[in-house]
């Protein structure tokens, strides 16, 4: 086998990216997978998809565990992901304080970018939060939904739109180009993910895994986790 199998949230693919040549050097594989929606990459595990390991937040891989799909005992949290807004790197940012600014931000927007509603952890929350706000309705026809962070976060890079926003997990926005961080959610909106990652039962290469997972919670990477936007613990 060439190639460490991987089913992971978007939220860890520029970390995971970054530490690919770091794998490669200590075991001799490349990292191949897929990243995506949370909800999506459970349910490919559920279903038959191979993989050796995968990072998804601590209450999907706590399922998994219970479902005996991945192995309880190489459980390690990696850290939390805020979700945050952005904007196209020639925009003005977005200065939001509390859930009045948020409000009106949303509202002024003429489009706003977020990952899939039903299935990813940002795409759930934005959807919570425009409701609690009192805007769904308003900003329905606004809703530009992708399948996950990454993808709408590169198009609201290529948006023509006037006002555009994005809205999903911080990494996300961090790790692609043409965009701009604006901060997390305010108070009252906010929302902090912890990511867990853990090797699955049928993992064909159970000790390259536990390498990764070494290498995505050692404290000599602590700095490299805060770079690509992910708190301790």
């Amino acid at each position: 086998m060439t190639n460490l199998k991987i089913l992971s949230g978007g939220a860890a693919q520029g970390l995971v990216a970054s530490l690919a040549s770091k794998l490669k050097e200590q075991t001799g594989l490349d990292i191949a997978g897929e990243f995506g929606a949370v909800g999506a990459m459970a349910e490919k595990l559920r279903t038959g998809t191979r993989a050796d390991i995968v990072i998804l937040t601590s209450a999907l891989v706590a399922e998994l565990a219970r479902e005996n799909l991945v192995a309880a005992a190489t459980i390690a949290d990696i850290g939390r992901v805020e979700t945050a807004l952005a904007v196209r790197e020639a925009d003005p940012p977005l200065s939001v304080h509390d859930t009045t600014g948020l409000r009106e931000a949303l509202l002024a927007a003429d489009a706003i970018f977020v990952p899939d509603t039903r299935t990813s952890t940002a795409g759930l929350h934005v959807a919570k939060v425009l409701r609690q706000l009192g805007i769904a309705e308003a900003v329905a026809d606004r809703l530009e939904v992708h399948t996950n962070g990454a993808a709408a976060i590169r198009q609201l890079a290529e948006s023509s739109c006037t006002r555009p926003v994005g809205c999903t997990q911080s990494t996300e926005i961090i790790a692609t180009r043409g965009v701009r961080l604006c901060g997390p959610l305010p108070r009252g909106c906010d929302l902090a993910t912890l990511y867990t990652a853990a090797i699955a039962t049928g993992a064909a290469n159970a000790a390259q895994a536990q390498v990764l997972i070494g290498l995505l919670t050692g404290g000599e990477q602590r700095q490299l986790r805060r770079d690509a936007g992910f708190l301790d613990g």
